[in-house]
């Protein structure tokens, strides 16, 4: 694979993962359906996930960042099932509206997986992998800074609305209210 495809690849990645966490603020603001602690953790296993791939998009293609993908998509996943086990039982309820006939944290758990299968494929074939010697300085594509950018915007987005939240204690389990804002 050449490495402007790589690049590219990585790129649109970051962008499909700002599109989810997009998603899940901009639900979060237009139906005031606040985010569980376990969604805000899963929100986090997502932009772990995207910062592996900013660092593939700025310092090059490399195992260990694709690692750091894998392992912010494995901690997603984990905390999704978990959010999955809770409710799957009849009678306990739903947390959160349905998205196409599936709860956000379903997506989720679906999503991270894709994420643990991409980021195979790419270690498999992926020949960004040479020596320190081998290696090329890699400049970030126009792409690569719009995805950047993005993806920033939308994490501190996430961090600031967690932080209004929450404010710096523990979040609510079933939260109705910014505690920032009401305290």
């Amino acid at each position: 694979m050449t490495e402007s495809l790589s690049k590219n690849l990585n790129a649109l990645g970051l962008i499909a993962i700002t599109i989810v966490l997009g998603f899940a603020f901009t639900d979060q603001l237009i139906n005031d359906d606040l985010p569980c602690p376990l969604c805000l953790l899963q929100r986090a296993g997502f932009a772990l996930a995207g910062f592996g791939l900013v660092l593939n998009l700025f310092y090059g293609q490399r195992a260990r960042h694709y690692g750091l993908v894998i392992l912010g998509a494995l901690a997603g996943f984990a905390v999704a099932v978990r959010q999955i086990f809770l409710h799957i039982a009849p009678g306990t309820g739903s947390y959160g509206d349905a998205f196409i006939g599936l709860h956000f944290y379903t997506w989720a758990a679906l999503l991270f997986g894709l994420i643990v299968l991409g980021s195979a494929v790419m270690l498999l074939i992926d020949g960004g992998f040479r020596t320190t010697s081998e290696r090329r300085s890699t400049h970030p594509t126009g792409l690569a800074l719009l995805a950047f950018g993005l993806f920033s915007l939308i994490v501190v987005a996430n961090a600031a609305s967690t932080f209004a939240e929450c404010e710096l204690g523990l979040c609510a389990d079933n939260p109705t209210q910014y505690e920032l804002l009401e305290n």
